[in-house]
């Protein structure tokens, strides 16, 4: 797609202004998500048009140079920064970054390493919630944080006065920022903890099982249509705004890069039933969900929520490795 790039340029005047490499490189991604969204085995969705000015990062996969805490960029020249570690291989591009408050650039380096090992064998299934963020096989519990719903009336109110605010003016410049900072703290306290469980996690485990769940449906809107009409709209709305504010999939994502780092693997089983199977039994039963004192209906197993879950995760995760798997009894 980087050879419609000189039409582009003569039908959008205003692309002239960008180095060409971000540009090619955008394109680049562009291929890459319609290759994604026709692919049977990814879940990914169709690309979505995005106006000028959406995207607020860039990518140089050459013509750039780094001098101590200097970077030069084609177009632009050096730019200072703060360097966070020493880069270490092969230099392979550089991406600049704008959050809506503070530049980033991040370089990509390429090394051979040694092929992890893991210095735990243990195994740990987990059940993503919003009661609970998460709970794992051993017991433990990550709790939420739930940052969208701390700073939900902060932010709604930010909104209404730029939206009082005549559009573009110095006015609603300023509200525009007070909007954008209250979202990059509520992302700043998400990412923290998702950081902070998923890097704990990739250390004290070697495999990681998780159900495969399937967010996109799971937050569909229930509004429905004029000749069917949705129920409980208002209720699921707010559910789906705590599982978005859990951050679920970032956490999937950091998990799994992690435990490729550390020498661990991240398995993903079928959610199904997986919150009807007593770990104790392996008994599955509609009546085994977590309403009343009694989860097993056909053992009898009495076990507070949501501890039955994550276990069973595990088993399944480990059934379908090709591992051998043990029901405790």
């Amino acid at each position: 797609m980087a050879g419609y790039l000189v039409y582009l340029k003569s039908e959008y005047p205003f692309l002239r202004e960008a180095p060409s490499q971000p540009l090619q490189q955008t394109l680049k991604d562009l291929a890459t998500a319609y290759e994604r969204a026709f692919d049977p085995h990814l879940a990914a969705q169709f690309p979505r048009f995005k106006k000028r000015g959406r995207s607020q990062g860039i990518r140089f996969p050459q013509g750039f140079a780094i001098d101590g805490s200097g970077v030069s960029l084609p177009k632009i020249g050096w730019i200072g920064f703060r360097k966070s570690r020493e880069i270490e291989g092969v230099l392979k591009n550089t991406t600049v970054l704008y959050d809506g408050t503070h530049w980033y650039v991040t370089i990509q380096a390429q090394r051979e390493v040694n092929d992890p090992v893991h210095p735990s064998r243990s195994t740990v299934g987990i059940d993503l919630g919003v009661a609970k963020f998460a709970a794992l096989s051993d017991g433990t519990f990550v709790e939420s944080v739930n940052a969208f719903k701390k700073y939900e009336k902060r932010l709604a109110f930010y909104q209404r006065r730029m939206a009082r605010k005549v559009k573009f003016s110095a006015n609603w410049t300023k509200a525009k920022q007070k909007v954008t900072t209250t979202q990059h703290n509520i992302g700043n306290i998400r990412n923290d903890m998702l950081h902070k469980a998923s890097t704990r996690i990739s250390k004290n485990h070697a495999v990681v099982v998780m159900e495969d769940l399937r967010i996109i449906n799971m937050t569909a809107s229930a509004k429905g249509s004029v000749e069917r009409p949705g129920k409980n709209v208002r209720a699921k709305s707010g559910l789906n705004r705590r599982i978005l504010d859990q951050g679920w999939g970032e956490f999937r994502r950091q998990l799994g890069y992690k435990l490729s780092w550390n020498g661990g693997a991240l398995l993903l089983v079928d959610p199904r039933n997986t919150s009807r199977t007593c770990a104790l039994c392996g008994h599955t039963s509609a009546e085994n969900r977590q309403t009343s004192p009694i989860i097993d209906t056909e053992g009898a197993t009495t076990r507070p929520t949501p501890i039955p879950t994550p276990p069973s995760i595990s088993y399944e995760g480990l059934d379908r490795a090709g591992s051998p798997v043990e029901i405790r009894r």
